[in-house]
């Protein structure tokens, strides 16, 4: 691109047409049924963004219950809470997005979220963690969102108020594995690597999956916002080789490691989705 806008480019794909241009082989026939509205996000735009055609992998593990209250904001505290698995943990995702084509135009983004509880409600430890797996609804608390373009951080900043950086992620695959490398921002060095199992016996059956967050706004309020996802390839595990986390002397990696990371409850590898992203509103 070359430059930096908040112009056409980055609600290019509204018209359909342009999109079967950009990406002829993608199925656009979900999207078709979303309403695109134009909101003030701190700049022009639409909600929702599109994201056609992507792949990512999920790791979820047990982590220190005190340690992730201690880095929630008091007043989201006041409103979710961490998910307690068992007494003195609770849960972290770690995923990593290859997003192929989007409005965003493309990018790799890395997402390290706290698992928590829905606004008001308490947490029932395993019985929780079921009901939102069974209602396929997620909520979380992002800690971390590190990504490599400019145009991506920006927006995510401006109009999520995301914890977003700009920093060098290398995603790669093989037959048998996906890989995302990301590179400390100030160091240039390599931070941490996430290598994922590219599991077999996928259900090609369409899934749809809300993800929610709750966060604050610029200027302290709280918000949330949401992403439904449509997978279209997917599969899981509980098998701890499915994925490899391999963590350095580099600031993500600490931080990792301040997490006190136990046990992998879960492993997802999800190589075809499409997400619909809205803008955050007020936390009634």
């Amino acid at each position: 691109m070359g430059q930096f806008y908040f112009g056409d480019n980055v609600d290019k794909w509204v018209n359909f047409e342009l999109a079967l241009t950009e990406a002829p082989d993608v199925d656009l026939s979900w999207f078709e049924g979303i309403q695109k509205t134009k909101v003030d996000a701190g700049f022009e735009t639409y909600s929702p963004n599109f994201y056609y055609e992507n792949s990512r992998i999920t790791a979820v593990y047990t982590a220190d219950l005190d340690r992730l209250k201690a880095l929630m904001p008091a007043k989201v505290l006041e409103s979710v809470q961490p998910l307690q698995i068992w007494p003195g943990r609770g849960l972290v995702a770690l995923t990593a997005y290859a997003y192929h084509y989007c409005d965003n135009d493309s990018y790799n983004e890395i997402a390290l979220s706290i698992i928590t509880t829905k606004p008001g409600n308490s947490s029932w430890g395993p019985f929780t963690l079921m009901g939102q797996s069974m209602s396929k609804d997620y909520w979380g608390y992002v800690l971390k969102l590190p990504v490599d373009t400019e145009l991506a951080r920006v927006r995510g900043v401006v109009g999520y108020n995301l914890p977003k950086w700009l920093t060098q992620i290398n995603y790669s695959q093989t037959d048998k594995s996906i890989r995302f490398e990301i590179f400390d921002s100030e160091t240039g060095k390599m931070d941490l690597a996430i290598q994922g199992e590219k599991l077999e016996d996928l259900s090609s059956n369409e899934d749809f999956v809300t993800n929610s967050f709750t966060n604050l706004d610029a200027q302290g309020n709280l918000i949330s916002g949401y992403a439904v996802s449509r997978q279209l390839s997917h599969g899981s595990t509980m098998d701890d080789d499915a994925i490899q986390l391999t963590l350095s002397d580099g600031s993500f990696s600490e931080y990792i490691r301040s997490l006190d990371l136990g046990e992998m409850v879960k492993y997802e590898y999800v190589p075809d989705f499409q997400s619909a992203l809205y803008t955050p509103k007020p936390l009634q």
